[in-house]
């Protein structure tokens, strides 16, 4: 099976990023000077990596630190807030449903994805985040992208996703930019509806079949890898667990071709944390990687599945090279990787040659895993969010940020003085504290790299 050989040839698939307790970032004194290594925009470019405009219509006080509580109106800014608010009823909160043997009916849909979904203030209200004036203003500008015309303007939301999408709109962002909802806002709902039941049919039709003599082989590793996935105490609870069992078994009967292979698992976990969001307090929303399935209604939990699966579908069709026989798609990258490397940080390059490192020794999990095992995951969701604005984004963008975040440790891989240092700090490198500061100063290096080599590739080897 396709599983079985490309699991032999994972390296060090199991490690987890331990701290180091190190700092690497200090900020410079009295704001003057910038700290070594900080980012500076890039002027002429696409999508500048930071600092991008918020609106045209911004008055002063929008720079300011104050920050503010957005109450739930019936004004455009409240409708931001309706984004991330599942409709709550005391139907969707006792209806049972079970994907194994009855397939349930549609529940309930986000509110973003309606037109009458404006929230108005009641007893049972729920908790809503505090945001600066400027994360408000940005939010706003989103919510208008996305419903206030006929049909969303797909490269602008781009443009403006690239430096990042604030939490509460974000699952309906990835589902536009992923290409399963439509720009047209009045499409959106049935396109969900059919979706959703569509993926049930599929359920109906194969999940049965996992203990057929001729699948239970691709069923079994897909058990044995999902205990594996993200130590937080969302993936750890049974309820998520049967979820991922299901949609990566479905994805593979649909897709022969290279069926499942070790490390297909951990691609869908970030779908599935956002649009599990979808279906929280606003205010909890962001740690969704804690929360408590059994206390959410079994058809949001369905809904978030179904919406995982067709995402992870649409992810997969850009990069199933890296899954067929022999992965073509991954040697492809990792050799662009060491070119890449080789041009940006010639010392960094000549030290793992001369310590007899190869390439493929280290990064074949951050290709075949897209960095997910190496960094928070909270980075990684900010990494989509760009992956999802650039034009293939987890093919072709995908080896310059590696570069990046390679060469970031630069200085301590060359402290390393022989092969066994050098494998042990790749495999394990410091990143258990990082955040999303980190995460863009990686993209902006990338974004430079990617807009001076990937339009000369003569450069390249």
């Amino acid at each position: 099976m396709a599983e079985s050989s490309s699991s032999k040839k994972m390296m060090g698939f199991g490690s987890t990023p331990q701290s180091q307790g190190k700092s690497f970032w200090k900020r410079g004194g009295g704001g003057r000077l910038p700290a070594p290594g900080s980012v500076k925009p890039v002027f002429g470019a696409q999508h500048p990596p930071l600092n991008a405009p918020i609106d045209a219509v911004s008055s002063p006080a929008a720079t300011s630190k104050q920050s503010v509580s957005v109450s739930p109106t019936k004004s455009t800014a409240s409708r931001t807030f309706s984004l991330g608010v599942e409709s709550r009823t005391d139907s969707s909160r006792t209806r049972s449903a079970s994907y194994d043997e009855t397939v349930p009916a549609a529940g309930p849909t986000p509110a973003s994805l309606r037109d009458d979904s404006v929230s108005t203030p009641s007893a049972s209200t729920p908790k809503l985040p505090v945001l600066s004036e400027r994360e408000a203003l940005r939010l706003q500008k989103f919510v208008r992208l996305i419903e206030g015309t006929p049909q969303t303007p797909l490269e602008e939301l781009n443009k403006i996703s690239w430096s990042g999408i604030p939490y509460p709109i974000r699952h309906t962002v990835w589902k536009l930019l992923s290409g399963y909802l439509p720009a047209n806002v009045e499409r959106r709902q049935a396109t969900l509806e059919r979706k959703r039941n569509e993926y049930r049919s599929f359920v109906k039709q194969y999940y049965h079949t996992r203990l057929q003599d001729q699948h239970q082989q691709t069923f079994h590793q897909i058990t044995i890898d999902i205990p594996r996935m993200n130590p937080t105490s969302l993936f750890q609870q049974t309820i998520a667990q049967e979820c991922f069992e299901r949609l990566l078994y479905i994805w593979a009967m649909r897709h022969p071709a290279s069926s499942y292979v070790q490390g297909m698992n951990d691609l869908a976990t970030p779908f599935f944390v956002i649009f599990l969001g979808a279906y929280l307090d606003p205010a909890e929303a962001q740690d969704a990687q804690t929360a408590d399935l059994s206390k959410m209604s079994k058809d949001a939990i369905a809904e978030a599945e179904a919406d995982t699966y067709w995402c992870l579908t649409k992810l997969m069709d850009g990069i199933q090279d890296n899954y067929t026989f022999a992965q073509p798609g991954i040697q492809v990258k990792v050799h662009k990787l060491k070119e890449l490397v080789k041009r940006i940080d010639a010392p960094l390059f000549q030290h793992l040659e001369d310590n007899n490192i190869t390439f493929l020794e280290f990064t074949f999990r951050w290709m075949n895993n897209l960095l997910i095992r190496e960094v928070p995951l909270q980075c990684i969701i900010r990494l989509w969010d760009t992956y999802l604005c650039e034009r293939d984004g987890f093919a072709t963008f995908h080896p310059y940020v590696c570069a990046a975040f390679l060469v970031n440790f630069s200085k301590e891989l060359r402290a390393q003085t022989d092969f066994q240092g050098l494998m042990i700090y790749l495999q394990n490198l410091p990143t258990s504290d990082w955040d999303e500061r980190q995460m863009n100063e990686i993209l902006a290096s990338a974004f430079q790299w990617k807009y001076s080599f990937n339009d000369a590739p003569n450069h390249l080897g």
